[in-house]
């Protein structure tokens, strides 16, 4: 599925009725390049608290999508704090499952294809270009799973943040996924695939993405940039976000964003103190006394860093990128 089958189901599943990978299909073995060897299953499964069947059904990726979003936050400390991201599989099992932390998108979904596959769902590791109302076009930025199961291929991103996808959606056009408050929808758009969301009753462009072979190598290069470049959306800035069924929350610095349910927007500007506090409550992240020293170092150099400019309403950080 890592080739030009995935393409060829991917056309076929755009069409009414057509099928994909159904109960009886046995997937291939996953692919070594991507460490999927070094995973632990048993603990990832223990850091969300998923104890249902390990069979590779519909039921199980649904369940598996959603508790992954619940338990493990989007953040990206270790970029503001200037130590960059390693996408072994190890090192982002050792961040993610054993140290309680978050992660941003490439360690979420390169974790949670490497859980899939041992768990018998064939899966396709992709790149995105990061829309957010806009279509110019930008560099690579974003990762999202193309997953079989059911007779179905579904995108599934456990990894996009506030707005991201609560369950998987069917990867074929016009197919709407509701959880909560939110809904999202996949269109067919030329040669590639769009996911939107529902913003104030219009749908709004989330990302873009073909299906396509990519390596290890392209992961690396796209993780690289997000991690160091000035550009980059996530250099220079403490991030996190969490998505539910009711709320939407981004911590951008000392300013925490929250959309309801009824799309009413609230801001709240922060102490350090109360970032490091709300990291730690609300967005379950379980940081060391070192690292919560350092991130209040880190926030108020920033805020010395921008105190001159004139105050505007914060863009979220993926509209940056």
């Amino acid at each position: 599925m890592e080739n030009g089958a995935l393409e060829r189901e991917t056309e076929a599943a755009a069409r009414p009725g057509a099928t994909a990978v159904g109960p009886g299909t046995s997937a291939a073995a996953p692919d070594p390049q991507w460490g999927g060897d070094l995973l632990d299953l048993d603990a990832y499964l223990r850091r969300i608290g998923y104890e249902g069947p390990r069979t590779a059904t519909v039921e199980t990726l649904f369940d598996l999508h959603r508790m992954h979003k619940a338990a493990i936050a989007f953040e990206n400390l270790d970029v503001a704090l200037e130590r960059g991201v390693s996408l072994q599989l190890d090192d982002v099992q050792r961040k993610l499952v054993d140290s309680g932390r978050g992660g941003y998108c490439f360690e979420h979904n390169l974790l949670f294809a490497a859980v899939l596959e041992r768990l018998g769902f064939p899966v396709t590791r992709l790149l995105a270009r990061v829309r957010l109302g806009r279509r110019q076009i930008r560099y690579r930025a974003h990762t999202v799973l193309a997953v079989g199961a059911g007779y179905e291929l579904w995108l599934a991103d456990a990894g996009f943040g506030a707005e991201g996808l609560i369950e998987p959606v069917p990867l074929h056009s016009g197919s709407v996924a509701k959880a909560g408050a939110w809904s999202w929808r996949v269109l067919r758009e030329v040669d590639q695939w769009v996911l939107q969301t529902l913003r104030d009753g219009d749908w709004f462009d989330l990302y873009a993405f073909r299906v396509e072979q990519h390596f290890p190598p392209d992961f690396e290069v796209s993780n690289h940039y997000t991690a160091h470049h000035a550009r980059s959306a996530f250099t220079g800035k403490v991030v996190a976000m969490r998505g539910t069924e009711d709320v939407q929350q981004t911590l951008r610095d000392r300013e925490l964003t929250t959309r309801h349910a009824d799309d009413v927007i609230e801001r709240t500007a922060l102490t350090a103190d109360e970032v490091v506090d709300l990291l730690r409550g609300t967005f379950a992240i379980r940081l060391t006394d070192r690292d919560a020293h350092l991130l209040r170092r880190r926030l108020a150099f920033l805020a010395s860093q921008g105190a001159s400019k004139s105050p505007k309403p914060s863009p979220t950080p993926l509209q940056e990128a």
